[in-house]
């Protein structure tokens, strides 16, 4: 059962762990931010490589700002996961490369 649901954003329990999402897609309101706002994509790219309407990821962002400190929240929660998995999980090329003795 849908907690929000309108036009463009739902959140659904157990779809998307439950994280407010495209209508119909998989996609995040946070990757619709992460995609928009750190690494600098319009939202017409955003919508072409993704299939969505202008009007999806324009609902994303203000979806986004009506909820900002809860998605920034959670997009430093994600980001202090990954560099907790990089650090306690060495690349093995790394590894190799630094087993690996000088040729000469």
């Amino acid at each position: 059962m849908d907690i929000v649901s309108n036009e463009h954003i739902e959140i659904t329990p157990g779809v998307a762990g439950g994280k407010p999402r495209i209508s119909g897609h998989r996609i995040t309101v946070q990757n619709i931010v992460v995609w928009h706002e750190r690494m600098g994509k319009s939202a017409d790219e955003i919508a072409t490589e993704y299939d969505l309407t202008l009007a999806d990821v324009y609902a994303a962002l203000a979806y986004y700002f009506d909820h900002r400190a809860e998605i920034d929240e959670s997009i430093r929660g994600g980001e202090a996961f990954a560099e907790e998995l990089r650090r306690r999980t060495p690349s093995k090329l790394a590894r190799k490369l630094a087993a690996r003795e000088p040729r000469d």
